[in-house]
């Protein structure tokens, strides 16, 4: 679709939502899951995840209007982070227990492949290309304080 002749495309490529109306948020889904201790570090909790707070990815989408050339940019804060490393934070915030840890396999049986291959082997995403082309920063670079802001903590 970028090479449609014609046609110029702006793609923009979301990393984890989290903030309100949002999944992360109190009494989203995955917030009641980590609440529940129902959402574990799966092996070695090596898969990266790249989040983004709602308001950030609304001033991309602006910025991306206003000032975004062709192309794809991905819309993410400062520092992907391995599940091992975001999730305690996370159920820190929402004043939940540690996350519990459990093996591959176990998680395979019970969640699936496609939720284990998440778990451990996504890669992060960089938003270098945002920042420089389209002159955005995100007001929540990091979901270390995103997390903590987003839920009153």
């Amino acid at each position: 679709m970028l090479e449609t002749e014609g046609l110029e495309s702006v793609v923009l490529r979301f990393g984890w939502f989290y903030g309100p109306g949002t999944y992360y948020d109190r009494g989203g889904s995955v917030a009641d899951e980590v609440e529940k201790r129902r959402y574990p570090v799966i092996g070695n909790g090596q898969g990266t995840f790249s989040h983004i707070h709602v308001d950030d990815a609304a001033a991309a989408y602006v910025a991306a209007v206003d000032r975004g050339s062709p192309g794809v940019y991905n819309i993410v804060d400062d520092e992907p982070a391995p599940l091992r490393e975001w999730l305690p934070v996370y159920a820190e915030a929402l004043g939940a227990k540690p996350p519990r840890r459990v093996p591959v396999w176990l998680a395979r049986l019970v969640a699936g492949k496609d939720l284990v291959s998440t778990a451990t082997t996504m890669r992060g995403a960089s938003n270098a290309k945002a920042k420089r082309e389209l002159g955005w920063r995100p007001e929540h670079p990091s979901w270390r304080q995103g997390f903590a802001a987003s839920l009153g903590a």
